[in-house]
């Protein structure tokens, strides 16, 4: 497909087959530092790209991906086959996605942070990497958190650095993970009444 006049297409976006490109999108664009194209795009078939994406150069895509519109996806990623990342949500640079892994509307995926394959996190939810933010060594202690195949994140939810969620888990809507959450277990936001006599 032809992009339309809106949108920009960088040098070195290497499509490896046919796509859909929504108006006001950019691909390829150069992070800080480096010139356009010094940095190769690939993007596998049958994307569908909607309006206002941004997609930053570096990024490595398989087949079968889509956005929602307004999605940022930052440099230097690996993202799988069948992966959809939803209206307004933000993955940063250096995060690696499984195939198959939904991100739904307005999702903060930090750099540093794994998604294994199957994974899907909720609307609104916060994945974070800065222990102690603002202090002098910061950008050496970041660290995302681990979301192991098939794990479920609910609505909300905020995850904090470094925490892995294991496989086929599911943490409630609204939760604020502290600590790591095993394998086929559910974490809720909400502790159980003890109030009862």
């Amino acid at each position: 497909m032809t992009p339309s006049d809106s949108s920009v297409i960088y040098p070195g976006v290497i499509w490896e087959g046919a796509y859909t490109l929504g108006p006001f999108a950019i691909i390829g664009e150069p992070p800080q530092g480096r010139k356009p194209g010094e940095l190769k795009t690939h993007i596998g078939p049958d994307a569908r790209i909607r309006s206002h994406t941004v997609i930053y150069a570096g990024n490595r895509i398989g087949s079968h991906f889509q956005t929602g519109h307004g999605a940022l996806i930052r440099e230097e990623n690996e993202i799988g086959d069948d992966v959809s990342i939803g209206t307004n949500s933000i993955v940063e640079h250096h995060v690696k996605i499984g195939n198959g892994v939904r991100l739904h509307s307005n999702v903060f995926v930090p750099e540093f942070s794994v998604l294994e394959d199957g994974c899907w996190l909720g609307p609104n939810v916060v994945v974070t990497n800065a222990k102690y933010p603002r202090s002098p060594r910061v950008k050496e202690q970041l660290v995302g958190a681990h979301i192991e195949a098939g794990a479920k994140i609910g609505a909300n939810a905020t995850l904090l650095p470094g925490v892995r969620i294991g496989r086929n888990a599911l943490v409630g809507a609204g939760a604020v993970v502290t600590k790591d959450v095993p394998p086929e277990v559910s974490w809720s936001a909400i502790p159980p009444d003890s109030s009862s006599t």
